[in-house]
């Protein structure tokens, strides 16, 4: 697996150098003012079938994401202009229906030490060969794999090939010169956003670093998006996979990938649920409106009444550890204060008091590895069933049923454990 780990990595200093982007100012002529950013995510890394048997598994449920289990995240991004005292104050004061107190704090982060940048020196281009597939399709269409091999490639061409679409670059509050910046999660309030956590009436975000209260509403629109939940999942990797979701009502489109590494030749293979060629690593994370209704014309997104998709079949016949991730875009919430004119003029004379942002995202994952030992399972014990009524009609049974479905391992945590190693 060192050559997976070492291509995603490679992948990913790639995608951040290629989505790389100026820090944010404020609109040309006007005066700077406070962004406050609202992230807001659900992720459900449940299977079908596995929902009420996935128990906590300690020191794993970040990294997993909690199977069978819906988790509800927030993140919470606040930048200020103005100067203050050096004992800065501000706090999120959030609706009843939150149930995680009366308020959030919002705290400066300490400064870290600075970093060194690594791999600008000395850099290699990366060697591997990647094969990419793309479409809501049982069989591989005309055309594809596309093939990216850079032994054949320069390492411009290698970047044009992984960038795929790009998305508007986003610039959330951050630690800049001359800006004050906090954010929650913090060290001051530790408390998980609970599973029935709502965001739904008024918000108010106040401190002694700015100039005005902001005050603003969320309505059910933008609350927390419903978790993925998988309806159905069948088909084996030879055959290929067909999955199914449940429809989440404030989605506006759906985007599917899957990466895995060919065990027999070294190549990795991903595929992506669009419709046109494109490696979708801009496209799992929180996008803009436009960018969402961009990306559907473009058929690269799935339309948000789109239930179902299909991997092609032999894809991975050779791969093992396969996993699609599956993301719901949310509508995306923006408010300034006060509002910006229509009529030409009065803009030239606006300026903002404060602007916010609320993004949402829902996601999940399901393991292709897992569903076709499910089927292997089943088939496995409607033939052992066969069996036993034969026994039982010849007199001469011997076998314990409890003792075989415990062989079977049709524990979906043992098979889990099985798949990630823990």
């Amino acid at each position: 697996m060192d050559i997976y780990k070492k291509t995603c990595t490679i992948i990913i200093v790639l995608i951040a150098f290629l989505y790389s982007g100026s820090s944010f100012s404020a609109e040309k002529g006007k005066k700077p003012y406070p962004r406050y950013w609202m992230s807001v995510e659900t992720n459900n890394m449940s299977m079908p079938g596995m929902q009420a048997e996935m128990p906590d598994i300690p020191g794993l449920g970040g990294m997993l994401g909690g199977f069978g289990k819906a988790k509800r995240s927030l993140y919470l991004q606040l930048n200020s202009p103005h100067k203050a005292s050096s004992d800065l104050q501000a706090t999120h004061d959030i609706p009843p229906v939150m149930k995680m107190g009366d308020t959030l704090p919002l705290l400066t982060p300490p400064k870290g030490k600075p970093g060194t940048s690594e791999g600008s020196e000395g850099y290699e281009k990366p060697k591997f060969r990647m094969l990419v597939y793309w479409g809501c399709s049982e069989k591989v269409r005309q055309g594809q794999p596309k093939v990216i091999d850079t032994d054949k490639m320069t390492i411009e061409e290698f970047g044009r090939a992984m960038a795929g679409r790009a998305p508007s670059p986003q610039y959330p509050p951050a630690p800049r010169s001359g800006w004050i910046y906090s954010e929650w999660p913090n060290i001051k309030k530790k408390i998980d956003v609970q599973k029935d956590s709502s965001l739904i009436g008024e918000h108010v975000i106040h401190g002694n670093y700015l100039p005005d209260t902001i005050r603003f509403k969320i309505d059910e629109r933008h609350d927390f998006m419903a978790p993925v939940e998988f309806t159905s999942v069948k088909g084996d990797h030879s055959r290929g996979f067909q999955f199914a979701w449940k429809s989440i009502p404030t989605a506006t489109g759906y985007f599917a990938t899957a990466i895995s590494h060919n065990e027999k030749t070294g190549e990795m293979i991903l595929w992506t649920s669009s419709e046109v060629y494109d490696t979708g690593w801009g496209l799992m994370h929180y996008l803009s409106n436009d960018d969402v209704r961009r990306f559907i014309k473009e058929k690269v997104i799935m339309p948000a009444d789109t239930t179902s998709c299909a991997v092609p079949g032999g894809i991975f016949k050779d791969a093992r550890g396969v996993a699609v991730q599956f993301i719901a875009y949310g509508d995306e919430l923006n408010l300034v204060h006060p509002p910006r004119p229509d009529n030409p003029k009065e803009r030239e004379k606006w300026n903002p008091v404060w602007t916010v942002k609320v993004r949402l995202k829902s996601t999940g994952m399901v393991v292709l590895d897992e569903m076709e030992q499910d089927d292997t399972s089943r088939r496995s014990k409607k033939e052992r069933s066969k069996e036993d009524e034969s026994e039982i009609e010849s007199g001469s049974k011997t076998k314990d049923k409890d003792k075989t479905k415990d062989e079977e391992g049709s524990s979906p945590l043992k098979k889990l454990k099985g798949i990630f190693g823990f």
